[in-house]
């Protein structure tokens, strides 16, 4: 066995984890003018795409389960910038709509993705390969787990 394997330096999942950490502190920094939380843009993102989508249909594109999804859909509906509606053709399903508040952020976001580029200063060509690379390793994961 090589020992080097065991070395945190060697570990490409802590590099993940970290690289995840300090970009989400840049986002929470880039995020705060529009007062909401990461996971809260993540679902503006895909509404701004949709304008509604099943609470199913956040959690599954989202990788989230109810239980974390939920209250942060009710806190993003407290704060106005969605509605939840159960499903007119299945009532078991609740639709969640963006408002007009939710809808007038895209405008003050559309800078955000450019901002955190600056900030995190990577070439054009590495991030492209970065996200090829991500991309491919998470449908492998998910082939491997099933999803």
């Amino acid at each position: 066995m090589n020992i080097d394997q065991l070395k945190l330096e060697n570990q490409i999942c802590f590099k993940i984890y970290t690289a995840e950490r300090e970009i989400t502190k840049l986002y929470r920094d880039l995020l705060h003018e529009l007062n909401v939380t990461y996971p809260q843009y993540l679902v503006l993102l895909l509404l701004w795409e949709k304008n509604s989508l099943s609470v199913k249909e956040l959690g599954q594109r989202l990788f989230l389960d109810s239980g974390t999804l939920t209250p942060m859909l009710k806190r993003m509906e407290t704060n106005g910038l969605v509605e939840r509606k159960r499903s007119l053709e299945d009532e078991r399903s609740v639709i969640i709509s963006l408002t007009e508040k939710g809808s007038a952020l895209k405008e003050k976001a559309a800078c955000i993705p450019s901002q955190l580029i600056e900030n995190i200063s990577i070439k054009k060509d590495e991030l492209t390969l970065l996200n090829q690379t991500l991309t491919s390793m998470l449908e492998q994961l998910q082939n491997q787990s099933g999803k």
